[in-house]
């Protein structure tokens, strides 16, 4: 597939400067984009990535529009409009309609579904119209799929979970199993819970591969429209996330924490349960939020990365805290007296 400039601002919109009919086939870094490919470039400080580049056309803010003789679309978000132009020209494909013969279906599908082998999908399911259920998925009894979702191999979809329109979960990814509820018994052994909630996505989700979004114990847990999880990501019980929210791979939320909408957490961060992270707030990977906070911002407790020798030293001062805090406490009251007498 090709497009020309003309064709791509016809279709995205942008403003072309040079030739319009240069045809693009493909999206590639500045570095190494060939002549029929397209690049672009967002900030200033990486102009330089400009000289040199075979790329047949690049992408640019308007702040960067003379920069370059080359044929170039003019954008003021470029590194979004890359990514619609990515989407442009490397079209998602989807499998004809129809069920696999090895596939067991035990609910009524529209005509426009397809299954693929070895997938099961359970009575009492509704399915709506162009959903894709891969090779060795699992849809149990009592599950909702929501049109034009697309569900890649072996994703599994425990019993009443409901996943809602244009979702994308990818392979492995487990939706509606137990939460990790057990008590404690007068001997020391556990008495397992039982999870009488749903786990639901509502339209335009994305799961990665092999996350797990645990089902509510009481209350439903719920992923809010368009939330991005990355791969390997734990939701437990009871969670809630908010609208378009972002999170990077490993990391985790324990039971009943609920972040609002647009927040981004970074890779291997936790989130501590029963606890609430604001609207618009960014949480650092690796880094652990253990209270409630509201204020927009950038939160993180990750100890960056340094030498081992600096690290043994810091920590030796570490040991020491409360002791040094009470002879600073002891200074300052020892100043305060001096200071009256004065």
């Amino acid at each position: 597939m090709s497009l020309s400039l003309q064709e791509i601002v016809a279709a995205l919109g942008g403003e072309i400067s040079g030739d319009p009919s240069v045809r693009i086939r493909q999206v590639a870094p500045l570095d190494r984009a060939q002549a029929d490919e397209v690049g672009f470039i967002a900030h200033p400080k990486y102009r330089k990535s400009l000289e040199g580049t075979s790329a047949g056309a690049v992408i640019v803010p308007p702040s960067l529009a003379d920069s370059t003789a080359l044929p170039r679309i003019i954008i003021r978000d470029p590194y979004l409009y890359f990514a619609r132009v990515t989407r442009l020209l490397n079209p998602v494909m989807r499998p004809a309609s129809g069920v696999h013969a090895s596939a067991v279906v035990l609910s009524d599908l529209p005509a426009s579904v397809s299954v693929g082998a070895n997938a099961y999908v359970g009575p009492g399911c509704t399915i709506g119209e162009n959903v894709v259920i891969g090779p060795g998925c699992t849809v149990e009894a009592g599950c909702s799929i929501g049109d034009d979702s697309l569900l890649h191999a072996r994703v599994s979809l425990y019993a009443d979970s409901q996943v809602g329109r244009r979702c994308i979960l990818h392979s492995g990814c487990v939706i509606g199993s137990d939460g990790f509820g057990n008590a404690r018994r007068p001997d020391g052994s556990w008495e397992k819970i039982p999870q009488i909630g749903r786990a639901i996505l509502h339209d335009d989700v994305e799961i990665g591969a092999n996350t797990t979004v645990d089902r509510g114990a009481l209350d439903d847990t719920v992923i809010e429209q368009g939330a991005r999880l990355d791969n390997l990501i734990q939701v437990a019980h009871n969670c809630r996330i908010g609208a378009h929210a972002a999170l990077a791979g490993q990391s985790g939320l324990a039971g009943s924490s609920t972040l609002g909408k647009r927040v981004m957490v970074g890779g291997q961060a936790g989130i501590m349960g029963h606890i609430e992270v604001g609207d618009d707030i960014v949480v650092s990977a690796r880094s652990f939020m253990s209270k409630s906070v509201a204020e927009r911002g950038v939160y993180t407790s990750a100890i960056p990365s340094q030498s081992h020798a600096e690290w043994l030293r810091n920590a030796v001062h570490l040991k020491h805290l409360d002791e040094m805090a009470d002879r600073v406490r002891a200074l300052e009251k020892k100043l305060k007296e001096l200071e009256n007498k004065a």
